[in-house]
């Protein structure tokens, strides 16, 4: 890549991060580009769809993912406050964009999405602490990952869609992670 044009693909995607985080996933690409100081067809040249756009913006995201997990797998008490702790940092991963929580979601199992690679990395770091619990004994038999993601992620799409603060859905992640572990 030139040097002209690589620093117009960073400058898109670090102005693409600012917008989406002020007005959500759905904003308006043109004012990306006009915000980056670049034409539409520049922006659509090096990201022709939008999820090529937030697959670009996710990648430190990605190592933010791997950096929460292994910080959770360091965590010495109870497994159910291991779980509610892991599934409050999911949320909060999830939802650094309006809109973010549900685009996550469902892309998960978009085999055509761009961005499915970087939501694998979020389900195999899910998969760690469900392995973790698993092997603790204390998880229900049958528990899947990929479940967990879902049902976490919707509690995350409810509270991005009625902006609902951490401790109103601490209480909800509480009843999943009571349902996912095995009677004490």
């Amino acid at each position: 890549m030139r040097a002209d044009a690589r620093r117009n693909y960073d400058r898109i995607v670090e102005v693409a991060r600012e917008v989406f985080r002020e007005q959500g996933y759905d904003a308006s690409l043109d004012e990306v580009a006009k915000r980056a100081g670049v034409g539409p067809g520049t922006l659509y040249r090096h990201f022709p769809k939008r999820e090529n756009l937030l697959d670009a913006i996710m990648q430190s995201w990605v190592d933010k993912v791997t950096d929460t997990a292994d910080k959770a797998l360091t965590y010495e008490g109870a497994d159910r406050d291991l779980l509610v702790n892991w599934f409050q940092e999911y949320v909060a991963l999830i939802s650094q964009h309006k809109g973010g929580p549900a685009k996550i979601t469902s892309a998960m199992d978009d085999p055509d999405s761009p961005i499915r690679t970087k939501c694998q990395v979020l389900t195999a770091a899910n998969d760690r602490i469900i392995d973790r619990l698993r092997a603790d004994g204390t998880l229900r038999d049958g528990v899947e990952t990929v479940q967990v993601c879902r049902l976490v992620g919707g509690i995350a799409s409810v509270a991005d869609q009625s902006d609902l603060d951490a401790d109103a859905v601490r209480p909800m992640l509480e009843v999943v992670a009571d349902g996912l572990l095995k009677p004490a």
